[in-house]
């Protein structure tokens, strides 16, 4: 997004750069182990182009802290939030607020890029993450939401390690997976910026 032009982008991450991280993660190098993932990002921004403005937010999004998120304008959301609640909380956020917002779906356990796509979450398959989302977001209303996707069936993995409480596995991830669901996303916020951007010209015009 940096790379594209964007102007001012808010980082939001609550964890700290893991060494289990720096098989996928453009944040994660030894450097920067424990440091806050939000704040890596913000300097990695700052570094590519020096008038950006980065604002990193060190703090999980949830309902109990959802207006501390919005004290500011936004003119997109890019969701990639794992916890299935807190997802759902900052989607019906944002369609309640006039707010575009495209979100990122199950990639763990994928191995093939090429399966990856944009569609609407009313169209996904064998992805346990969109159904439930998809099923949980009928039930408040709301039909429609851009995702990036994948249709593979998921792989299973070799259990390498015990899974933190209240997971009952460590899903897989592969680099060119995550980081191609990345630059989907990218291209659909900017893409439709400048859509927005062209359409507000044609009116102000006429």
């Amino acid at each position: 997004l940096c790379r594209a032009g964007i102007g001012e982008i808010t980082l939001i991450d609550h964890d700290t750069v893991g060494e289990s991280n720096i098989n996928r993660q453009l944040v994660a190098t030894y450097s920067a182990l424990g440091k806050p993932k939000a704040e890596v990002m913000a300097a990695r921004l700052l570094d590519i182009n020096p008038e950006v403005i980065a604002k990193p937010i060190i703090a999980r999004y949830e309902a109990d802290t959802r207006e501390q998120f919005f004290g500011t304008h936004y003119d997109y959301i890019v969701d990639c939030i794992d916890l299935v609640s807190c997802k759902l909380d900052l989607i019906e956020t944002a369609i309640a607020r006039g707010i575009p917002i495209i979100s990122a779906l199950g990639a763990g356990n994928k191995a093939n890029a090429e399966a990856l796509q944009i569609t609407d979450i009313s169209k996904t398959e064998n992805c346990p993450l969109a159904r439930v989302v998809r099923k949980e977001l009928n039930k408040r209303g709301i039909k429609h939401l851009p995702v990036v996707f994948s249709n593979e069936l998921a792989l299973k993995p070799e259990d390498a390690e015990e899974p933190p409480p209240g997971r009952r596995s460590i899903p897989g991830s592969l680099v060119w997976v995550t980081a191609t669901s990345g630059m989907l996303l990218c291209s659909h916020v900017v893409t439709e910026l400048i859509k927005e951007s062209l359409t507000a010209g044609v009116n102000q015009a006429e």
